[in-house]
């Protein structure tokens, strides 16, 4: 079925929410913090506490995992001929790429080894920046040249030769998982050492017991929200916006049927279908319309020039 995004024109946020459950059991493990633990906080109603999940960081993540292909190192089917920049190790095995990276075209393996192809690229595109204000949607197109995905999920180009550090975008696609009335499941166990059970335990040795806590929730909640302004402001054209959109809709979709085994004690499924609360009333197409779209929407995007010479553009990593 053609993808509509006619319903989308006049909105400035797609806002999505979907229940979620233990795929077993009733507990799960949310994400941790340093010197915190579990982000656990007062529902601002008063209804119990709420613990954070999954982070918007780590959602990123995940929403841009789903899109790659590990063993083939490319991009799952979909999705091949979007642009990427890939690094190789000095012998030439690959390392990483744009899409994996945290900070995308800004990783330390992209602008900071020998290798300087991106990093020139940039300061020669980027030049006109370096005095008065950033130029949103002059930088918008020379990243989609690059890595279109970053578009999505924001850049944050900090270095002091590329417009003094000044070049970033927000996230236009953002995502976490709540989960309201949660309650401690508490728990614990031990490390048996069967052959020295008093050993010493900083070596590894010996009999080590731990506590655990876990989480229950009746209300585990995915939500997921798409500036549909920011993508509109790029003013890249009907084309890109609707590239866009639907590769948004593509990572929601399938980090839902996927990615959701967030860790070891936390596997989760769908409970129930996607609601959007905005615009009310719009259903989002279905996994299987989205992946027959895109390689088309990709297409019309490469064929107006919108997309750099080399779509898969390789840099080789060598400390400096």
């Amino acid at each position: 079925m053609p993808l509509d995004f006619s319903a989308l024109e006049t909105t400035p946020r797609l806002l999505v929410e979907v229940p979620l459950r233990p795929i077993q059991g009733t507990r799960f493990q949310p994400t941790g913090f340093p010197n915190l633990g579990a982000a656990v906080y007062s529902h601002p109603d008063g209804d119990g506490q709420v613990v954070l999940v999954e982070s918007a960081q780590s959602m990123a993540n995940r929403l841009e995992a789903v899109c790659w292909d590990e063993p083939a190192d490319d991009w799952v089917p979909p999705l091949k001929g979007l642009p990427v920049v890939k690094v190789l190790d000095k012998d030439g095995k690959p390392l990483t790429n744009s899409l994996l990276e945290a900070h995308r075209l800004n990783s330390p393996y992209i602008l900071e080894g020998k290798d300087t192809t991106v990093l020139d690229m940039l300061k020669e595109r980027l030049a006109s920046m370096e005095e008065g204000r950033v130029d949103l949607r002059e930088l918008a197109r020379v990243l989609l040249e690059f890595d279109a995905n970053a578009l999505l999920h924001g850049v944050f180009l900090a270095k002091k030769d590329l417009a003094g550090g000044r070049l970033r975008l927000p996230r236009a696609l953002s995502a976490f998982i709540e989960a309201g009335d949660a309650k401690v499941a508490a728990s614990g166990g031990v490390k048996n050492d069967a052959v020295n059970p008093s050993g010493d335990a900083n070596r590894g040795f010996g009999n080590v017991p731990f506590a655990r806590d876990e989480y229950t929730s009746p209300a585990i909640t995915a939500f997921f929200n798409l500036d549909l302004r920011q993508i509109r402001a790029f003013g890249l054209g009907r084309e890109v916006g609707d590239l866009l959109i639907a590769l948004a809709l593509f990572k929601v979709r399938r980090f839902l049927a996927e990615g959701l085994r967030l860790r070891t004690a936390c596997d989760l499924e769908p409970a129930g279908e996607p609601k959007v609360s905005r615009p009310q009333g719009y259903v989002l197409p279905s996994l299987n319309d989205l992946e027959a779209a895109l390689p088309g929407l990709i297409e019309a995007v490469g064929a107006k020039g919108l997309f750099g010479a080399d779509r898969v553009l390789t840099v080789t990593y060598r400390k400096k």
